[in-house]
């Protein structure tokens, strides 16, 4: 289900994060682990931001037999945000996924009324994930 690129030495929990795209998805996604120079570029290029950033989320078109989407991850953010937050780069790998998957399947919490927060939240209760990127900026 998932098609992983690691560019890092970041271990990665491919059986879990397929446990986790499973209960909302039976499309492939492509996972792109990357480093903060990388992640940088390719926002700019495709968002017209010149900064680095956690993870990017690109949905493809809704066609039958056609991957989801992409998911862009810096090793760089989930090492730090683990640390500072003091739980597992595994556990920080998960919510930055969690949040890439649900904006490829159209959530977006810049414009909604919460749903994907609500959504998040779900996940992590079931996953038994620490606090995520929008739980820990929205309170």
């Amino acid at each position: 289900m998932i098609e992983l690129e690691n560019k890092t030495s970041l271990k990665i929990d491919e059986e879990f994060l397929n446990k986790i795209a499973s209960t909302l998805t039976n499309k492939e996604i492509e996972l792109i682990i990357t480093n903060n120079e990388e992640i940088k570029a390719i926002n700019a290029k495709y968002r017209n931001i010149d900064k680095d950033t956690d993870v990017l989320s690109f949905p493809y078109e809704d066609m039958p037999m056609a991957p989801l989407g992409s998911i862009v991850i810096s090793n760089y953010h989930v090492e730090s945000k683990a640390k500072e937050f003091l739980h597992e780069t595994s556990d920080e790998l998960a919510l930055l996924f969690i949040h890439g998957l649900l904006h490829i399947l159209g959530y977006d919490h810049e414009v909604d009324s919460g749903e994907m927060r609500e959504k998040e939240k779900e996940l992590i209760q079931k996953f038994n994930l620490p606090d995520s990127l929008i739980v820990r900026t929205q309170g």
